[in-house]
């Protein structure tokens, strides 16, 4: 199954790209819905063939993320883009082209970056380390570079994905209860954002968070 988890981190990839390359709203969260889909099937194809893994723990892992992230938040922040209105990043402090050209020399990077890192045991892909940093970077990228409080929360959901493919280095040393923590962390967090994009959208009738910083009492 290797060759399986080689192509979904392949996939991660270019989802990563896709979302910094994106101005439309919809079509991030639908990437983000995707990449909680590869990230589902990951576990498995990373550990089913491991005699020593424990299948329930990855089959839970793999439910668990289905559902959180490819369709309870996805379907949340939908509804955060029907109630805001908003529907493209218009004007990000970094141009979309050059969020792209930035991109590709952070995931260059981070293939230097795994290939000089010695990790305390082997992964159990080649790739998995790179796709790691690769969505880390890019996740942080488009947190610091858009406007749209939506774009936003998407990447901070990026930066956890890139968080919860490094963690499969130990997967088998990770608990299902702290893991599922983890998940539901994520989706309060996600929960608790949706509102506050709500609510700021309904008081200013925008979620710019450039323009929100010049507010002042």
């Amino acid at each position: 199954m290797s060759g399986f988890a080689d192509l979904l981190l392949l996939a991660l990839i270019v989802v990563d790209l896709y979302i910094v390359a994106s101005s439309r709203l919809v079509g991030c969260v639908r990437a983000t819905a995707l990449q909680g889909a590869l990230l589902a099937f990951l576990p498995v194809a990373l550990w089913s063939g491991d005699p020593s893994a424990d299948l329930l723990h990855i089959g839970l892992m793999s439910v668990g993320t289905w559902i959180l992230k490819a369709v309870v938040i996805p379907i949340l922040l939908m509804r955060a883009i029907r109630t805001s209105g908003a529907h493209r990043e218009v004007e990000p402090f970094v141009s979309l082209h050059l969020s792209l050209l930035l991109a590709a020399a952070l995931v260059g990077v981070s293939f230097w970056f795994a290939s000089v890192l010695r990790l305390p045991r082997p992964a159990p892909s080649d790739l998995l380390i790179p796709a790691a940093f690769a969505t880390l970077f890019l996740g942080s990228l488009v947190l610091v570079s858009r406007r749209k409080a939506i774009t936003q929360v998407v990447g901070y959901l990026m930066i956890e994905n890139g968080v919860f493919v490094f963690g499969q280095t130990l997967a088998r040393e990770i608990p299902f209860a702290v893991e599922l923590g983890i998940l539901l962390d994520l989706l309060v967090g996600v929960f608790v954002m949706g509102i506050a994009i709500h609510h700021i959208s309904r008081e200013f009738d925008h979620i710019d968070t450039e323009r929100l910083a010049t507010l002042r009492d």
